[in-house]
C-alpha cells in the first residue's frame, strides 16, 4: 500500500460522489424539505449504514427545533396522521424499513423515502420520493460504482440530507447560536 494508491482511491470516492450528487433531482429534494417543514413530528427509520445517516439527519432536524424521533428507540411514540416518516433504503426492499413505511401509511402519516429504485416497494409507498443515482449494495460490478456495497448510496444520502437541512436552516433564519442551544449537553 502506498500513499499514491490511497490518493487514487480518495479521488475515486470523491469523483463518484460528485456524479451521484449531480444526478439528484432538485425538485425531489424541495418536496422533501417541504414535507419536513410541514410535519407535526418527524420519525426516521433505516437499517445499517443508511440508518446511521438518518440518525445524523435526525440530529440536525432536532437542532432546527423540529420534534424528531428515531424508530426503535425506547422513547419513540406512536406515529399518526400529521407526522412524517423519513426512510432510506438503497434497494427500497429492506424488510424492516418497508414494514415501518407500511405501518406509517396505515396510521395516516406521510412517507418520505430516499432510494435508488423508483419501482421499489418503498418508493411506491412514498408521498415524497428522492431517487439517489447510486449502486445498490448487491449491485457488484455494475459499473455504477467501484466502491464496496452501498457506500456510494450512503455517501450521497448524507449529502442529500445535509443539503435539505441547510435549506431549511436558511429558510428559518435562525442563527447558529440558537441551534447550538439545542445541541446535546449530556455527552
Amino acid at each position: 500500500m502506498t500513499r499514491h494508491v490511497v490518493r487514487e482511491n480518495l479521488s475515486l470516492v470523491q469523483d463518484e460522489i460528485a456524479v451521484a450528487v449531480a444526478g439528484l433531482d432538485d425538485r425531489q429534494l424541495t418536496v422533501l424539505a417541504a414535507e419536513l417543514q410541514s410535519a407535526r413530528r418527524v420519525f426516521v427509520a433505516g437499517a445499517g449504514r443508511s440508518g446511521l445517516v438518518l440518525r445524523m439527519a435526525a440530529m440536525r432536524l432536532m437542532h432546527l427545533g423540529l420534534t424528531v424521533h428515531v424508530a426503535g428507540d425506547a422513547t419513540t411514540p406512536a406515529i399518526c396522521s400529521g407526522d412524517l416518516l423519513l426512510v432510506a433504503s438503497g434497494s427500497g426492499t429492506t424488510s424492516g424499513v418497508v414494514k415501518s413505511a407500511e405501518t406509517a401509511a396505515g396510521a395516516g402519516a406521510h412517507i418520505a423515502a430516499l432510494t435508488t429504485s423508483a419501482s421499489s416497494p418503498l418508493a411506491v409507498l412514498a408521498d415524497a420520493l428522492v431517487i439517489i443515482p447510486a449502486a445498490q449494495k448487491t449491485d457488484h460490478g455494475s459499473g455504477v460504482s467501484r466502491q464496496y456495497s452501498g457506500s456510494l448510496f450512503e455517501q450521497a444520502l448524507f449529502l442529500a440530507t445535509e443539503s435539505v437541512f441547510q435549506t431549511l436552516w436558511e429558510d428559518a433564519g435562525q442563527p447558529a447560536e440558537q441551534l447550538w442551544l439545542r445541541h446535546a449537553n449530556l455527552e
